[in-house]
């Protein structure tokens, strides 16, 4: 993996942010680039440039990030001083720019430049925060301006695309061709925050630092493998792209992909970000595909209506802004997956998703094989609880271990129990937010905790037959489920068929 962060260094560069009046930009990627400002990692040789289309001066750009920053949750429990505000805010710069025109585009190179110093081009970071349907615009432009300088050489230029790359597969093809026709491969860095987070990161710590698992991470013991992204809240703001999109676009292919990959993976043979990745892609080209014909029935997908949670009364999906009022998306997809390689042979990995659940959790769990119905396996003190090794990469980040004791007293009286590992406990400190990491990374060119081309087009070969199989039988096996409860039933029965239950419930 790539250095300790409080180590490290970045050269000068213009970070432009395409899309920065949006809510990306405010919510997110400003803040995190004042906490890694005020750590020191960014030094005072960086500047900031907000590129979208409504009319603002550079002050009225800085004050309304300054109110951004204040409500953001990465500054919750802080104050921000006023003279290192203005500090920081002297780095900002605003540039009215429309995505379609060239002359905007020129007009930014010029102005890009003039911050990198006299008779020198700056490095620059382009973050591609717009709505998707913008992302190839603006490839095409930065490549027709000369900003998109291909090659690694200095002074460099690197391309950021937030998720969701493509909405299909061909259109994620044609996306990874623009994007490779203006940059090279190692200038691209397709965004997935999951990536970030550090209990995702501490997967490969916990697999290949300690070697009282890494032997146990396999078909000789494993039983199963379960991995969950539940959300508390509902599609909100977002029903316009949420109905083209539903959870199989909107989660499955990147988030659980990624999560997915990094937990079935081999050990790569060094901790580059290429070694790491042809791992990652190795894991989802052995993904048994599942045709549409067995998707039709055998992946459930499900979608809210009216319920309650936290006491707390919850509209319908079909009842969100600008959602059909007949729409078919499923905001729940649960489905069994197999990996055809020699570590994982007849271990089913279950994967569930969905919106308006119970609470806000994001865990992989390693259901261990029982041990003999024998001794203690056996009645009176059977059949007991398997081992668990449980990995929560949100809220709470931090791994625990469920095992069998013995309660104190005379009796052979055999209990379940937990070891936990949590990450703020036992550091003492908050986690930092994965966009932190993430951009550091990307100004530094470490690649390691994004994704390459070839993962995004074999996680979206991998999902395509499965979204074709549930359209075929949109109406048919679309499962209704009460807001605030953990998805339809037929979730239920998927895992109980096989004489399992869900981790989380």
């Amino acid at each position: 993996m790539a250095d300790e962060t409080n180590n490290r260094r970045v050269e000068p560069f213009v970070m432009v942010i395409f899309g920065a009046s949006g809510d990306l930009a405010r919510r997110k990627l400003l803040p995190a680039i004042f906490r890694l400002w005020q750590q020191g990692l960014l030094g005072e040789a960086f500047d900031v440039v907000g590129f979208a289309r409504s009319e603002m001066a550079d002050e009225t750009f800085r004050q309304g990030l300054m109110e951004s920053i204040t409500d953001s949750s990465l500054l919750e429990r802080e104050t921000i001083d006023q003279a290192a505000w203005e500090a920081f805010a002297s780095h900002l710069h605003y540039h009215r720019g429309d995505y379609g025109s060239q002359a905007d585009y020129k007009a930014l190179a010029r102005k890009v430049n003039s911050l990198g110093g006299p008779d020198q081009e700056a490095n620059c970071l382009f973050y591609l925060a717009t709505p998707p349907g913008a992302f190839e615009t603006v490839i095409s432009h930065l490549n027709q301006a000369g900003l998109a300088r291909r090659g690694q050489h200095s002074p460099w230029s690197r391309l950021v695309i937030e998720k969701p790359f493509g909405h299909d597969l061909n259109s994620a093809q044609q996306l990874n061709a623009a994007a490779l026709g203006a940059f090279e491969e190692g200038q691209v860095f397709r965004i997935d925050h999951y990536l970030g987070k550090e209990t995702v990161q501490n997967i490969l710590v916990l697999r290949f630092a300690n070697s009282v698992f890494e032997h146990l991470w396999g078909h000789d013991y494993v039983d199963h493998v379960q991995i969950t992204v539940s959300e508390s809240l509902g599609v909100g703001s977002r029903g316009s792209y949420y109905d083209q999109a539903g959870a199989l676009r909107d989660m499955v292919q990147n988030h659980m992909m990624h999560l997915l990959s990094l937990v079935a993976m081999e050990p790569p043979i060094s901790l580059t970000a290429q070694a790491i990745r042809n791992e990652k892609e190795k894991v989802l080209r052995s993904l048994r595909p599942i045709p549409p014909a067995c998707a039709a029935n055998g992946v459930v997908r499900g979608q809210y209506t009216t319920g309650v949670l936290a006491g707390k009364s919850l509209a319908g999906y079909r009842s969100t802004p600008n959602v059909r009022a007949d729409s078919g998306t499923e905001t729940f997809v649960a489905f069994k997956a197999y990996i055809d390689n020699w570590r994982w042979a007849s271990v089913p990995f279950y994967l569930r998703t969905g919106k308006c659940l119970p609470r806000r959790c994001t865990e992989i769990s390693i259901h261990f094989k029982d041990v003999p119905q024998v001794l203690f396996n056996k009645p009176p003190a059977g059949p007991l609880q398997a081992n668990v090794l449980a990995i929560r990469v949100q809220p709470e980040e931090g791994i625990s271990l469920e095992f069998q004791a013995k309660a104190p007293g005379p009796a052979m009286n055999i209990q379940p129990l937990r070891m936990d590992f949590d990450y703020e406990k036992s550091f003492g400190a908050t986690p930092p937010d994965a966009y932190e990491r993430l951009l550091l990374d990307a100004a530094m060119g470490d690649a390691t905790l994004f994704t390459r081309s070839d993962e995004v087009l074999a996680a979206w070969r991998f999902v395509m037959p499965i979204i074709s199989g549930c359209s075929q039988a949109r109406a048919e096996n679309l499962h209704e489920y009460p807001a605030g409860s953990w998805g339809p039933a037929a979730a239920e029965e998927l895992i109980r068929a096989d004489g399992r239950e869900w981790h989380l419930r």
